[in-house]
């Protein structure tokens, strides 16, 4: 279906049946909603109500052309948006990667429409944050958004040779040709890389801790999360709290360990499998 909000629209994926309490899953970079795709049929036979959303930069109608629109607080208010337009009041928020930094921030700024918060492998901003600042470890691993925040090389270095890089970035997943194609198309990996480009310190200007039940999941395998952000997590939730670490599993957990993902959602929710 497509959704109208704030004057983008909005491709989101529905399924299950309609009276299930409503989950809204948030993908990340360069992913789309398609990354949910055997994550969602087991919360369907569990009875929840799931809305895979394609974000800003990855709906072609929501592809604002200005760096500063991909502000961190945008994504949320296009997530609230989204909530309005289906009439949902509250939501079972998850979200992997960009799609878990945004789930934070709407946890965290917009806490009477989150039910529950499951995030997929990216802690709490401050954890994060608090990482890079105090550990070299995570400091190398977040290496790559320095390249990735440079207008027009990091295209250039993403796809050329085929998108070789690109495709490397999926590594171990194979075949990846669902998330690589929708990046060819005119505008559509800028739009993607401008999360990272309109990334600002004032993020965390008025973040506290995440009042709402939060799950978080994290795999030893990611490249791009360390275990000092992970285990930090916990610091910053001031409420119930679980911590699902995942062995041998890389960055890509929806796609690799969908049941996991599954169980861990359905045990924050309540609902049984």
């Amino acid at each position: 279906m497509k959704i109208t909000a704030r004057s983008l629209t909005f491709d989101v994926v529905a399924g299950g049946p309609e009276d299930g309490e409503p989950v809204l899953l948030l993908h990340g970079f360069p992913q789309h909603s398609g990354e949910w795709a055997a994550v969602t049929p087991l919360l369907h036979a569990a009875g929840l109500r799931t809305y895979a959303l394609d974000q800003r930069g990855t709906s072609p109608g929501a592809r604002p052309p200005s760096v500063e629109d991909y502000r961190i607080t945008e994504c949320a208010l296009d997530v609230v948006a989204v909530l309005d337009a289906l009439q949902i009041s509250s939501v079972h928020l998850v979200g992997h990667d960009w799609g878990a930094i945004c789930a934070w921030h709407v946890a965290l700024r917009h806490a009477d429409r989150v039910r529950t918060l499951t995030a997929v492998s990216v802690p709490h901003p401050h954890a994060s944050a608090y990482a890079y600042a105090n550990d070299p470890d995570q400091k190398e691993r977040s290496a790559y958004i320095k390249l990735f925040r440079q207008p027009g090389k990091a295209e250039s270095v993403l796809l050329d040779d085929d998108a070789r890089r690109l495709r490397g970035l999926f590594a171990p997943l194979a075949p990846v040709e669902q998330y690589i194609d929708p990046l060819l198309a005119p505008g559509a990996l800028t739009a993607a890389l401008n999360w990272y480009r309109a990334m600002s310190s004032l993020d965390l200007v008025g973040l506290g801790a995440a009042t709402v039940p939060t799950t978080y999941l994290w795999s030893d395998g990611d490249v791009a999360i360390g275990p000092t952000a992970a285990r930090a997590c916990a610091d910053f939730v001031a409420a119930d709290y679980r911590f699902v670490p995942l062995a041998g599993i890389s960055h890509w957990i929806p796609d690799e360990a969908p049941s996991e993902v599954a169980n861990a959602i359905l045990a924050r929710t309540g609902v049984q499998a």
